[in-house]
């Protein structure tokens, strides 16, 4: 067995003569939770779909779960499970139709009994006879993680799956998918949400259709350089625009109550302690995965796949 749960080079994607996804490498270990972050447009699903067989790249090549991307695709899909943005389970259907369905089509046997643990480990038994239709966006969200898991797959590929749930399920969701984790699963989620990222084991950085950083988070915010600043007081709401025009500030964002200053010149930083000290108390602070991030879009610019 690979160590690699994928290992994929210099992967592109043209629809036509724009290119969605270009010159996009990754290694992804196996066990590991890695987190694919992006903005909207950003290549996320396009790649996702291209390293578990379902879209063939224009160019590139590599392996998931050691077969090859481009000539084993059917050898590759059994082994993965895939849930995909937009709910695409059956509503008139209760969750155990479902869920019976679903081992139906992966013959899976004992069939009654690969159901009935599903729906307990994923805390849906006494909601098991009622209809998908009627279920909350966290409900929707646990039958669907129970129907892309119940095969038991090696890698499991997860398209922003917690978009429009609400906090409490978010929660939840993430505590399954490290228990997934920890039982030797290789996981891959695409997300918007910083804090998100921030328990995933790697993350990987997508942006216009290419892969601007990757690594821990630690790696991605040392790699921009960032140093930020706090601000507390009472005149902080009306210092942002000011701030923003000294030469070297890149990022100043509120934070509850808080403004905070980021910059790669230490300089810069000084004089913004010195020239807003009037009813502000400054101090150091780390930065931010989503500093790092908003520094690392200003480098890339704007996405020229709009004008090509």
């Amino acid at each position: 067995m690979t160590a690699l749960a994928i290992d994929v080079r210099h992967l592109t994607k043209r629809f036509g003569d724009k290119a969605a996804v270009e010159d996009i490498s990754l290694q992804l270990p196996r066990g590991e939770v890695w987190g694919f972050l992006g903005p909207n447009g950003s290549g996320k699903t396009t790649t996702i779909r291209m390293i578990c067989g379902l879209l063939k790249p224009t160019s590139g090549e590599g392996t998931c779960l050691g077969y090859d991307i481009l000539r084993e695709t059917d050898r590759i899909k059994p082994h993965v499970g895939y849930m995909t943005q937009k709910f695409s389970f059956w509503g008139d259907l209760t969750i155990r139709e479902n869920l019976e369905f679903v081992a139906r089509l992966y013959g899976l046997k004992p069939r009654r009994k690969i159901v009935d643990d599903t729906l307990a480990s994923l805390g849906l038994t006494h909601r098991q006879h009622q209809l998908a239709d009627d279920l909350s966006g966290g409900w929707k969200q646990r039958l669907a993680l129970a129907a892309v898991t119940m095969h038991a797959p090696e890698l499991l590929l997860l398209d922003e799956p917690t978009a429009g749930v609400d906090p409490q399920a978010r929660r939840d969701f993430w505590d399954e998918i490290h228990t997934l984790a920890s039982h030797g699963m290789t996981i891959l989620v695409s997300t918007h949400y910083m804090d998100e990222a921030e328990r995933c084991d790697r993350i990987a950085y997508l942006a216009h259709g290419h892969l601007i950083a990757q690594g821990t988070v630690q790696d991605i915010i040392d790699r921009t350089g960032l140093k930020t600043l706090r601000g507390k007081g009472d005149r902080v709401r009306s210092l942002a625009e000011p701030i923003k025009s000294v030469s070297g500030v890149e990022h100043v964002a509120y934070f509850g109550a808080a403004l905070h200053v980021s910059s790669r010149d230490e300089q810069a930083l000084a004089q913004v302690r010195q020239q807003f000290s009037d009813g502000v108390v400054w101090e150091a602070v780390p930065t931010t995965l989503e500093d790092a991030f908003i520094a690392l879009m200003h480098e890339v610019g704007e996405d020229r796949r709009l004008t090509a």
